[in-house]
């Protein structure tokens, strides 16, 4: 990682630590951004007693959560710094007195401006550990390791300096297999996505932003707890699914909606966490740093569907072209 991007995350981290009290974990932003953010409560829900939850921008600003203030931590991410529900977020944040951090890829954005502290991050053609996903955990296990110093969470802040190997390993693991369901599914209108616990930010993701958003195919995101509450009424035959399997504490669900899935319905991909290599990546932390994998291997799969259906992922008709 960039000393820059280390710099700057560790400075966020100091603000953290110099808190008296925090009461609260916001975790906001949009769209993919919001997708991105996801695991962060996850991750804190399972290793600290302070409370979090993930907000849409617009709705956490409507919504003013009461207990919104000196006391809380308001983190929030837009790619363009652009993103005017989540600059306005993070000024009602600092209105509130709370500590903001946001994560962009354009610095002096206007969500640069509106926030305390700016973490930026580098895209195309980086290293993992310098993109968007490799920031957000170096600060998240560092914000653990300040809150209550442990071996484990330094084993966090170690791994993402190995996202790079484990990431390519897995795209090479599962590229036979995306060709085919890229050609075999290419005609597709409509493909469901599972998942549960840290994974269910990258079922939410490609289903949102790279099945609606960029190839126009109609999707919805099921909860692989809530499968068996509704939405397993529209499972058949030739109803596709794209479920990912994880490996951490909420596994038994996916394995659970799998099973149910895979009688009644002959078109599921499946993305087991299992069968990813993890080397560098230390096994009390794994269940966290999969889903950036099983992330990854959709992200190939919504190039290989983009390339089959010839439908360049960059194409819109509404978004950045008109009002609204």
């Amino acid at each position: 990682m960039k000393q820059e991007h280390i710099d700057q995350i560790n400075e966020a981290v100091r603000a953290v630590a110099s808190k008296e009290r925090i009461n609260h974990f916001y975790f906001v932003a949009c769209g993919g951004s919001q997708a991105f953010l996801m695991p962060g409560q996850y991750l804190f829900d399972r290793e600290i007693e302070i409370p979090s939850s993930v907000y849409s921008s617009n709705e956490f600003v409507h919504r003013a959560p009461k207990a919104l203030g000196p006391d809380s931590v308001v983190i929030t991410c837009s790619h363009s710094g652009n993103t005017p529900e989540t600059v306005k977020a993070a000024e009602v944040s600092r209105e509130k007195g709370a500590t903001t951090i946001a994560l962009s890829n354009l610095v002096d954005s206007p969500l640069w401006k509106a926030s305390e502290y700016c973490l930026h991050y580098d895209w195309r053609d980086a290293d993992e550990s310098d993109k968007n996903k490799g920031i957000l955990y170096r600060l998240l296990f560092s914000v653990l390791n300040t809150i209550q110093p442990c071996e484990k969470y330094q084993k966090g802040i170690d791994a993402v300096d190995h996202l790079n190997g484990v990431i390519e390993d897995a795209k090479t693991k599962y590229a036979d297999r995306l060709k085919e369901w890229g050609s075999k599914y290419k005609r597709e209108t409509l493909i469901y996505t599972m998942a549960s616990g840290a994974s269910y930010g990258e079922a939410y993701s490609f289903t949102s932003c790279l099945l609606m958003e960029m190839q126009w195919i109609h999707s919805s995101a099921i909860h692989s707890g809530e499968y068996f509450h509704g939405p397993f009424e529209i499972t058949d035959f030739d109803v596709p699914f794209i479920i990912i399997k994880g490996v951490g504490a909420t596994r038994p669900l996916d394995d659970r909606a799998y099973a149910f899935c895979k009688k009644y319905s002959n078109e599921i991909m499946l993305v087991d966490e299992a069968e990813f290599d993890m080397t560098g990546i230390d096994e009390e932390v794994q269940e966290y740093f999969a889903p950036l994998l099983a992330g990854a291997v959709l992200r190939s799969l919504a190039d290989e569907f983009a390339y089959q259906r010839g439908h360049d992922l960059g194409v819109r008709r509404y978004m950045w072209r008109m009002e609204y």
